[in-house]
């Protein structure tokens, strides 16, 4: 009896620190967008060495570790997970662009993106059209790029096809 009330404790204590230290609420769940589609988004934002590439849910930091070492950009990834800012810096080692790259254990809504020249994203319409007006804030020709999702009645001046994918680019008009 004594043994049994220990392992239950024991599965209780477990399943409590899993509670207690669970994933933050996500407003997406975490998809990785394929490599091919992460080529695809960076071509269509024509992004070269000088821009500095935003990615809002950077989950694993894949399309700013790309941006880096493909195009010799510098970029920022934001992500509310800590175990995907975790796995982005360690690909960034990885591919040997950590020192041309960061990421942030940050909710989107409130980083500030005014540093960017390129924003990339994958994210549900409705964070979309949360984030729009701080989008829309950033400096003249700022280029957007999203993966699946548009920004509602602001019209994308391209859409493209990709592995199944669909990318839309805006840039952000004068005031």
């Amino acid at each position: 009896m004594k043994n049994t009330v220990k392992f239950l404790l024991s599965i209780t204590l477990l399943f409590c620190g899993t509670t207690l230290y669970a994933q933050p609420k996500l407003d997406v769940p975490y998809v990785p967008t394929n490599y091919k589609v992460v080529d695809a988004m960076l071509k269509l934002a024509n992004v070269k060495s000088g821009d500095v590439v935003y990615d809002l849910g950077c989950g694993d930091g894949r399309i700013v570790v790309t941006a880096a070492k493909k195009y010799g950009a510098t970029g920022k990834g934001f992500d509310i997970d800590p175990k995907r800012i975790a796995e982005a810096n360690e690909n960034a080692k990885n591919a040997n662009v950590s020192s041309k790259v960061k990421f942030v254990n940050a909710n989107l809504f409130d980083t500030d993106l005014s540093g960017a020249s390129v924003v990339t994203m994958y994210l549900l319409p409705t964070v979309n059209m949360k984030l729009r007006p701080k989008i829309l804030a950033l400096k003249p020709g700022t280029r957007i790029v999203s993966h699946a999702f548009t920004m509602g009645d602001w019209k994308p001046e391209k859409v493209e096809q990709v592995d199944g994918a669909t990318i839309y680019f805006w840039t952000v008009p004068k005031k």
